[in-house]
């Protein structure tokens, strides 16, 4: 469940001297002390909530708090439901793959582009192998040739780590 901010000062909690007041219409009643505004809220009854503190005088309106805050969740649920997650998936390749394995793996890949996701292609040398580097990014261009059709290349291998990042075509 969502909380919003008790941060928020209502009523008696209220402290100060001087407060510019608007009324439950929008209209500003003026400045006014903390007693006044609290009898013109108690008169409609509603109640007084401190909108911006920081102001000078700090402002009050009249309101219904419980609305307020109902409605303040609900945006925010709202705002939950509308953004969207991106996850990744990571795909780990050798530099001696198999042409067969190679094609498995760029068919997993093909399955997580279509559920928009995104695909890190790692490669992956142990050893030796290490020592062969220009293998590996032809592994790599190689991925990259078969998935150009619905793919864009988001990142290319750096100097140190060996990878690809890649999106779905819109």
């Amino acid at each position: 469940m969502l909380i919003i901010s008790d941060k928020v000062r209502i009523n008696e909690k209220i402290k100060g001297k001087e407060f510019r007041i608007i009324s439950s219409t929008g209209e500003q009643l003026g400045i006014m002390s903390i007693a006044d505004a609290l009898e013109a809220a108690r008169k409609e009854e509603l109640d007084l909530v401190e909108i911006s503190p920081a102001a000078v005088p700090p402002v009050c309106k009249i309101m219904d708090y419980g609305k307020y805050k109902y409605e303040q969740t609900r945006k925010a649920k709202d705002a939950k439901k509308k953004q969207k997650v991106v996850v990744v998936k990571e795909v780990k390749l050798r530099t001696r793959i198999d042409d067969h394995d190679l094609e498995t793996k760029v068919n997993a890949i093909k399955k997580f582009l279509e559920k928009d996701n995104k695909v890190k292609v790692t490669l992956v040398q142990f050893g030796r192998e290490k020592s062969y580097q220009d293998m590996g990014i032809e592994l790599l261009d190689q991925v990259a040739e078969k998935l150009e059709d619905i793919a864009e290349i988001e990142k290319r291998y750096k100097e140190s780590q060996k990878y690809l990042m890649l999106s779905a075509k819109k």
